[in-house]
Order: structure tokens, then sequence, then C-alpha cells
């Protein structure tokens, strides 16, 4: 329970990781071992001298207060002060501070002022300038002394440097050790970028290097690369025989059919034209994959819309293009994109009597749309009509088409080949299907 609620603060990147898995240990070495030493030398030491200074006080105090006048007193305090190497002298009570002082990052300050009061219960306020000077007030008899003397006499000078070069030279290691990990890391951020982007269809020269284990992994993504490139060639090879070699006795049928004088021939031709239309979407289903493999391009995707959509209605497609929102560039395979629009106003029109077309050019990403007013697809078989071959007969209309089932498989293949994806829904407007392919800028 304890390391799954850790688990939402720790960093998800490799980078991020392995930094963490660098620095947290260097930092609680440096921690732990500056704690220790702080609290067994410095303060051992700062105790030891502030005892001594103690003592010196105290001898000051009694001689002080033993003199029979004032003026004695003086005289005690010039002798004794410069035997013991204080520089001490009567004061007016009006001269002494409201309270003690010392710097925020003065670590012996605390042990000094604990270790003076525990021997002098009235001791005045106590003035400590950094690693300069220390200063304080002892009552006497006659009157307040104040007490001054290099810091040196009750603590340690410069112990705040111990800090100092203990987190400089953690930093510089950390710093070090990063730059070498960067190097380590460097070859897995580019395998990760060359596995990604070939998962969305893009082909990044990529070069093992790195470590052996690195350099391992790299070698069989290329192999395994390789391995599904020729199985795409070779698939695509085999649909485009195939289809291109019936090409040729179907249009022999139907030749023989047109020029046959029975009835039923003209039915049989119907079915030859069905067969030939088929065989074209198949052949599509097929370029599929070349189209894929292209180059993307920076492309105003709002006219690439507007043209696939004035071309269609000019081929008699009951298509209208109803809203156009933003502006600018986008890395597209434009081939692909029409491809997949064109397939989404045919299913649209094929099941509908309209398709209404939708463009928004966002911030973040691209939005297409294309809505009908068809029977729409049911929520729960609408992952199964993203499918190749998928055919929904109660969801459409089996007598109205004869397609194959390519028409959203090419869709959704084309929007996750560019970093996106195709989602269906229900057409609030016009009541039908909704498909929306959503593209990430």
């Amino acid at each position: 329970m304890f390391f799954a609620w850790l688990k939402r603060y720790m960093p998800t990147t490799l980078y991020g990781r392995a930094a963490m898995i660098l620095i947290v240990p260097i930092l609680t070495l440096q921690i732990v071992v500056s704690l220790v030493f702080i609290q067994r030398h410095f303060e051992g030491v700062t105790r030891v001298l502030s005892d001594n200074m103690v003592m010196e006080l105290l001898l000051l105090q009694d001689n002080v207060n033993d003199a029979p006048d004032r003026i004695a007193a003086e005289a005690v305090l010039d002798e004794l002060g410069q035997s013991l190497r204080l520089n001490a002298g009567f004061v007016s009570q009006d001269a002494i501070p409201d309270e003690s002082f010392q710097q925020i990052w003065d670590i012996t300050g605390i042990w000094v002022e604990k270790t003076l009061r525990a021997g002098i219960p009235d001791l005045g306020p106590i003035i400590l300038e950094g690693d300069v000077r220390f200063q304080t007030y002892l009552p006497s008899r006659y009157g307040p002394i104040e007490i001054g003397t290099p810091r040196g006499r009750v603590s340690p000078n410069n112990s705040h440097q111990l800090i100092v070069w203990t987190v400089g030279i953690g930093g510089l290691m950390i710093l070090i050790a990063y730059l070498f990990l960067r190097n380590q890391l460097r070859p897995i951020m580019r395998l990760s970028y060359a596995a990604e982007a070939f998962g969305k269809g893009r082909h990044l020269p990529y070069r093992p290097t790195g470590a052996s284990e690195v350099r391992s992994a790299g070698n069989a993504f290329l192999e395994m690369r390789t391995r599904i490139e020729r199985y795409i060639e070779q698939r695509t090879l085999i649909l485009s025989g195939v289809s291109h070699d019936l090409r040729t006795p179907l249009t022999r049928l139907k030749l023989a059919l047109s020029m046959s004088d029975d009835p039923a021939a003209k039915e049989m031709e119907k079915d030859v034209v069905d067969m030939q239309r088929l065989l074209d979407e198949f052949l599509m289903f097929a370029r599929r994959d070349a189209e894929a493999a292209l180059e993307a391009e920076t492309t105003d995707p709002l006219a690439l819309i507007k043209d696939v959509v004035e071309s269609e209605a000019n081929r008699s497609v009951n298509v209208a293009l109803v809203e156009v929102q933003g502006s600018g560039m986008v890395e597209l395979r434009p081939l692909a994109i029409r491809r997949s629009v064109i397939n989404l106003i045919g299913n649209a029109t094929q099941y509908g009597t309209i398709a209404e077309v939708s463009a928004f050019v966002e911030p973040d990403c691209l939005r297409i749309r294309v809505e009908d007013d068809g029977p729409g697809i049911p929520e729960g078989r609408r992952e199964e009509a993203l499918k190749p071959f998928a055919r929904l007969d109660p969801a459409r209309n089996q007598n109205i088409s004869a397609g194959v089932g390519l028409g959203l498989s090419i869709a959704a293949d084309v929007a996750r080949a560019h970093g996106g994806k195709l989602e269906l829904g229900e057409s609030i407007k016009l009541g039908g299907l909704r498909a929306e392919i959503t593209i990430a800028r």
C-alpha cells in the first residue's frame, strides 16, 4: 500500500528515474556523513572551546567581584583581560543589546550559546558575528562587563565551509555522472524513437550504438523491422497480383454477357460488376501500406479536405462541407488522408442519404469529422466495425452494399499511421454515424 502511494510521485521517464537512482544515494550519503561529522567533530570541539571560555569568564568575574572598589576592578579587567586575551571593559546598562544575535547558517552558534548559558546562567546577550568576533556581557559587582574576543576562541572557524564544500563537490560529481549516464541513455532513447516511429508507419534511420545490451536490442529491432516490411511487401504484392490477374477474366465475362441475348445475362452482368468493385476495394486495401510508407509533408489540411469534398460532390456524391475552424499547417501524408476521407464519405453515403464533413485545426490536434443520417452502429459493435472485412449486417443494410468492410479499417489504419485514432459515435445533428479522425500536431 505504501509503495503504491509513493509510485504516483515517482518520475515516469527513463532520464528521470536514472537521475533519481543517481542523485538520491549521493545526497543521502552526503547528508548522513555531514550530520555525523558535524555532530561528532564540530559539536565536540565547540563544547571544549566554550567550556574553556566559561572558565575564563568565571575567573574574570570572581576577580572583579573581589576587588575593593571600581578603580581596582578596572585594573583587574585590564591585567587579567590581557593575560586571557580578552577585550574587557565596563559599559553602561543602556549600551547592552536587547537580545542575542547569530546568523542563520551559523551551525555552531547554538552550541556556543547553550554551553555558555549552562555555565553562566546570568550571562547577558551573546553576539556572534559570523566567523569573526564573539561578544557578550558579563554581570559583576561593579556593573556589566563587555567581553570581546575572536570567534575562534569559542568555536571552530569557517564551520559552514564543510557544507559548502560537500554540496559543491557533490554537485560536481552528480553533473559528471549525469553526463556519462546521458551518453549511455541516448542510444536507448534513439531506439525508442525509431520503434515509436515505425509503429506509426514512419521509417527513421537507426544504427545500433551504446552498450552491448543496447546494441543487441537495436539489432533485434532492425531484424524485426525488416521482417515486418518484407511481410507487408509480400502481402501487398499477393493482393495486387491476384486482383490484377482476376481483372482479365472478369472483363471477358462482362464482354460475353453484354453480347448475350439471354435474359439472365443482365443479372449475371450485375454480379460481375459487383465482383469488379470488390477487386477495386482489395486493390485499395493493398495500396494502403504503400501510401502509409510515404514521407509526411507539411500540408494545409483544410485545403485538402475542401478539395476532397469538392471532388466527391462533382462525382454526384451527396456530400457537404458544413464547418471549418482554425488554420495552420500539419505534417500529413496527403494521399493517405485523402483516401481515408473518401472512404468515410463513401461509407456515409452508402448507408445514408447525405454526408456532412467538418474539419478543425486546433493548437494540439487536427480533427476531421464525417456524419451521416443512416442507421448508425450500436455502441457495443463499433470496435468490431474498425476491423478489416467486418460486416455488421444488423447495423448496416446488407442489400444496399456489397462491400467487404474495408473502408473504416483503412481510415483507422491511416489515422494510426499518423499517430492518431479514428473514433465512431452517434451523430447528434443527423442521428446516424459520426466518424472522427483525430491526429496530434
